[in-house]
């Protein structure tokens, strides 16, 4: 399995931002799709954002026009930048990758980061 480390997050106040970022191993060559899920308390997982290889993105309605996700290929790294941030969007973040396949624009994931704690409070 493919070592996703992540990083950032935190407290911050609505209307506030953040930026976490994920890294994968050096010893993956090839990353495909990579993305952010999220899992707020009693809910399912949801997909935050996802970007292709070769830049192109999808976000689900809700973050539109203030979740930025970008990437840096050569450093096997992946953003989520989060601005005017709503208690709504307090959850823990997972970064992922799809190492294994390329399945654009329905990547099949196959890889998972730790998870980071975004609270955001009213």
């Amino acid at each position: 399995q493919v070592q996703l480390t992540q990083s950032g997050g935190g407290l911050v106040q609505a209307g506030g931002s953040l930026r976490i970022s994920c890294a994968a191993s050096e010893t993956i060559f090839n990353i495909n799709a990579m993305g952010w899920f999220r899992q707020a308390p009693g809910k399912g997982r949801e997909l935050v954002a996802a970007i292709s290889a070769r830049g192109s993105t999808n976000y689900t309605d809700s973050v539109k026009g203030r979740f930025t996700i970008s990437r840096d290929n050569a450093k096997k790294t992946v953003y989520l930048q989060m601005n005017n941030l709503k208690p709504e969007d307090t959850a823990v973040y997972y970064c992922t990758a799809e190492v294994f396949g390329s399945t654009w624009p329905k990547p099949e994931f196959d890889s998972w980061g730790q998870g980071t704690q975004v609270t955001v409070t009213s």
